[in-house]
């Protein structure tokens, strides 16, 4: 892996040694600050002409600023001359907005994508897309992971007897069926109606959850008002124990404040958002999928199949 480059932004920094620490190799070296309006200065301190670049940056919270930061480091990769260039997303920000679904709305999810590409991106690897088909946007190719093989491991070794899988949504079902099928368990589904855009209604649970421990799974816990509010109907319908399992910590607004007071045993998260102490209450389990992003990469490096990843 001799010209193999991986290079972080300040989104993810720990994530992004994590992943060096699994490949063997050294993070790239940059100088990255700011200008007093807040401007990015950015600075390749190493030669990579020619190399292949794995540019790791989450488009998190702030969104705007860590995704402008992912474009500029692109534009320098490209015009310092990198063969490839592939941005490794582990948490793709502005994809809730993915379909038109009222009058006078962006496909915002469509757009970063085609910054991506203009900016001079020839790859993307991401993980555990709000949609599917947001794969679709992209005119390069793009590697989507889930965080599946770590959090079933994880799982698994807390031996819950009577473990029940839940979707949150519809839109959820075929992931939560997938874990079902892999923990040998039933699955039960919430329908919710959406009152707003961070705020939903739990309407009723299909499935008999009376009893059993029960597990939701979902893509990314923003506000906490749509799990808090499932776990509570969990409950009145007389499920035992309630965790959770979700890929992204956006963990936004009054989130901290309503998983604290929830009535969740525990909430796994994986690090694709990096979590500051002050966020990263007992409640919460952080799981890492460094050594999954590792081997995608080393995978994309010398061109052999991804696809061993989806297990």
């Amino acid at each position: 892996m001799s010209n193999l480059k991986v290079f972080s932004g300040s989104a993810n920094l720990p994530l992004a040694e994590e992943i060096c620490d699994h490949l063997g190799v050294a993070l790239g070296q940059v100088k990255l600050k700011r200008f007093s309006d807040g401007e990015v200065n950015f600075q390749i301190l190493e030669n990579v002409r020619g190399q292949d670049v794995f540019l790791i940056q989450p488009t998190s919270p702030p969104v705007n600023e860590n995704l402008m930061e992912l474009l500029i480091m692109i534009d320098a990769f490209k015009r310092s001359s990198a063969q490839r260039i592939t941005a490794v997303i582990p948490y793709y920000g502005y994809a809730r907005q993915d379909r038109k679904d009222k009058p006078r709305v962006p496909l915002s999810s469509k757009l970063v994508g085609d910054l991506l590409t203009a900016a001079g991106t020839h790859r993307l690897l991401t993980m555990d897309l709000h949609a599917g088909q947001i794969q679709g946007f992209f005119d390069i190719p793009v590697d989507h992971l889930f965080p599946m093989p770590i959090f079933f491991q994880y799982i698994s070794d807390l031996e819950v007897e009577d473990l029940m899988v839940i979707s949150p949504d519809a839109g959820g079902v075929e992931k939560a069926r997938a874990y079902a099928k892999r923990l040998g368990t039933s699955l039960a589904i919430i329908d919710k109606r959406r009152v707003d855009d961070n705020e939903a209604e739990v309407m009723h649970i299909i499935g008999e959850v009376k009893g059993r421990n029960v597990i939701i799974v979902d893509d990314m816990i923003d506000t906490a008002g749509t799990l808090v509010r499932a776990t509570e109907a969990l409950i009145r319908e007389g499920a035992k124990k309630v965790f959770a399992a979700a890929t992204h910590p956006v963990l936004s607004g009054p989130a901290i404040q309503r998983l604290s007071k929830s009535g969740f045993e525990s909430v796994l998260v994986s690090n694709t958002i990096y979590l500051p102490e002050e966020k990263r209450i007992p409640k919460i389990k952080v799981l890492s999928v460094a050594s999954l992003l590792g081997e995608a990469i080393k995978s994309i490096h010398e061109e052999t199949s991804v696809s061993r990843l989806f297990i």
